[in-house]
């Protein structure tokens, strides 16, 4: 009986090491936020940019991979690129979030592209967007709606 109370007593304190080892905690990465999402307005049928910074609170990092709302037949993470005197938009596998560090999608650089709207993105409507990550899962986010022709995100007022 001894030798089974001993053994019985030597896995309770594995199993709690276990418990406080950081191998252990595998689940979703913590520390994502999103702050600002907007996006500009756009025509039903058209295609719309949605914008925002991404921060990474965690000690690993993090990886954006996709993108979806449910206005869009089709929404893709792009980013521009220039070839020769000309820039482009392309889709990309992916942003990065550096650890303790942040992304920005803006107009002109990396972005998520909404393509084929199923209903025009009017001025101060907002739509659903979810974002997906390689370590944190799904991120739902509220995206406001600005003029067309906004380059950044209106001014929050109290």
């Amino acid at each position: 009986m001894t030798i089974h109370r001993r053994a019985v007593a030597g896995l309770a304190a594995l199993g709690a090491l276990a418990l406080t080892s950081p191998l252990a905690a595998q689940g979703p990465a913590p520390g994502i936020t999103v702050e600002q999402p907007w996006a500009r307005a756009a025509l039903q049928g058209g295609t719309g940019g949605a914008f925002l910074t991404l921060r990474n609170a965690g000690s690993a990092p993090d990886r954006l991979v996709a993108a979806s709302t449910p206005l869009a037949r089709t929404t893709e993470i792009h980013e521009t690129v220039r070839e020769g005197d000309v820039m482009r938009m392309r889709p990309t596998a992916g942003i990065e979030v550096p650890a303790g560090g942040s992304a920005a999608l803006r107009p002109g650089g990396a972005h998520v592209m909404m393509i084929g709207l199923t209903e025009a993105l009017r001025p101060g409507a907002t739509l659903p967007l979810t974002l997906r990550f390689e370590r944190a899962g799904e991120v739902q986010v509220t995206v406001a709606v600005q003029a067309a022709g906004a380059s950044a995100p209106a001014a929050h007022h109290h």
